[in-house]
């Protein structure tokens, strides 16, 4: 019956909520476009989590049903009167078909070079050789070490870069570990999770971070150090629950791996372009915005370089993990449609905020925030939030004992970076996901934990922060 049930739901659902009239639903003006967006994100959301498919499946038949659903070429059968109000906006189809190409899509593109590359020429092993050394053999350590060298990197690079290289560093270590061992999944799980938290410690470590100093201005202005004096704090505490939590649910049989790797750096020519190029890679992604190139053109340096060079050859390019990038595409489409049909809106909107007491806003506002930074990118959520909170913040005055506007905002930015129970919630989760070590209910778990666990932490660490500065 279980069986019939992961094929029922992500079917019947869906299609329930397509053919509902519209006069059902609880949002005000409603139109049909959003409706059907309402419909592919049910899809989405049950399939994601049931996985009757696999799921980068999901994710192409998302972008294959926004096309023909709501997008400006989708079948005539579904045009219906487009630009009138009850119908709605229509998407555009290269807009759509875009997200295979996203510039998130060429960021993957070029961990994935420096992950192949890395292995190819010993450098992961040597690597690995020298950063976990200090943290000693046994496996719990050894995870802290690889939490603690994420989390470091992701505070002024992306978190996805981060993962990316953190993941290669990884493989010989996997490979000591028996297939049955539980912890293989911790491992696996460990990087993602404290490079998405990692990120929370700096204003430039993730984008809604940077979004949310846009709107802290005036009275509420807090500096770059006055930031790190609470994130770096509310990660180390984080990180810790991070780490015994998944010690406690995937504990190693393992008393200890002897990572005893031998042999030194590889001295050929190509070996010297990868390490220079891994090295200059990297240090431009530190180094963010001051040489003027984002993350993404970043990624393509490595890509165009071992490709020019023959590092990477023809055979080197079927190993990229084609299935990860699909399933990104479909969660950057999912979250395009919720925006642009102007459904995500309409849905927080539709919430009467300032009827409610403020502790229920700061609360609602938060897992809001984390419910849907799970299914949108982390950017578009706070993009959507921030304003409707800013302005909130600043007309109700019930707040202003809890910290007003600044606090309202700072537990949003919080939640909205805690996103991390699926797949699709974040990059670093992708990446790790197709290391084939964890599974979607394993991170689902995992995310779910963390997430409400960092808000909780969030509004202590917020509290304190008003206390102290008032």
């Amino acid at each position: 019956m279980r069986q019939y049930l992961r094929y029922f739901f992500p079917i019947v659902i869906p299609l329930i909520v397509l053919f509902l009239p519209l006069s059902v639903f609880p949002f005000e003006g409603m139109t049909i476009i959003q409706q059907r967006v309402a419909a592919i994100f049910l899809f989405a959301a049950l399939s994601w989590v049931m996985e009757p498919i696999p799921i980068y499946a999901t994710s192409v038949a998302i972008i294959c049903f926004e096309l023909l659903l709501i997008s400006d070429k989708s079948i005539v059968l579904f045009t219906g009167q487009q630009g009138s109000e009850v119908y709605g906006l229509v998407m555009n189809h290269a807009d759509i078909m875009a997200t295979f190409a996203n510039p998130i899509i060429m960021l993957f593109l070029g961990g994935f070079f420096l992950a192949i590359a890395a292995t190819k020429y010993r450098l992961d092993i040597n690597l690995a050789r020298v950063l976990l050394k200090p943290f000693g053999d046994q496996p719990k350590f050894m995870i802290l070490g690889l939490m603690l060298i994420s989390a470091m990197f992701s505070m002024f690079m992306s978190n996805t870069a981060t993962t990316a290289m953190m993941l290669s560093i990884l493989a010989p270590v996997m490979v000591l570990l028996k297939p049955d061992d539980p912890s293989r999944t911790a491992f696996a799980l460990c990087i993602p999770l404290a490079a998405n938290i990692g990120g929370i410690g700096t204003p430039i470590g993730t984008p809604p971070n940077a979004i949310a100093l846009k709107y802290l201005q005036g009275t509420s202005t807090i500096s770059f150090g006055e930031w790190m004096a609470f994130g770096v704090p509310f990660v180390i505490l984080l990180m810790a629950a991070a780490w015994l939590l998944i010690l406690a649910l995937f504990p190693a049989k393992q008393k200890s791996i002897s990572l005893d790797i031998q042999g030194q750096f590889l001295k050929t020519p190509q070996a010297f372009v990868v390490y220079i190029t891994f090295i200059v890679t990297i240090l431009l992604w530190l180094m963010g915005s001051t040489h003027g190139m984002n993350s993404y053109t970043v990624a393509m340096i490595p890509v165009t370089v071992f490709l020019i060079t023959g590092i990477i050859t023809k055979e080197d390019l079927k190993k990229i993990s084609w299935d990860v990038l699909w399933l990104v595409s479909g969660g950057i489409a999912l979250g395009l449609a919720l925006d642009k049909s102007g459904l995500a809106a309409l849905i927080v909107y539709s919430i009467p905020f300032g009827d409610f007491s403020p502790y229920v806003v700061l609360v609602g506002a938060a897992l809001l925030s984390l419910v849907m930074a799970n299914f949108m990118s982390n950017t578009a959520t706070a993009n959507l939030l921030m304003p409707i909170m800013a302005a909130l913040g600043m007309t109700m005055t019930s707040l202003a004992p809890l910290g007003g506007q600044t606090t309202l905002i700072l537990v949003v930015t919080f939640a909205a970076s805690l996103g991390m129970a699926l797949p699709i919630s974040t990059p670093p989760n992708a990446l790790a996901h197709a290391t084939g070590h964890i599974q979607t209910n394993q991170m689902a778990k995992v995310g779910i934990i963390i997430g409400l666990l960092g808000v909780a932490l969030s509004f202590a660490v917020v509290a304190i922060l008003n206390v102290i500065t008032n």
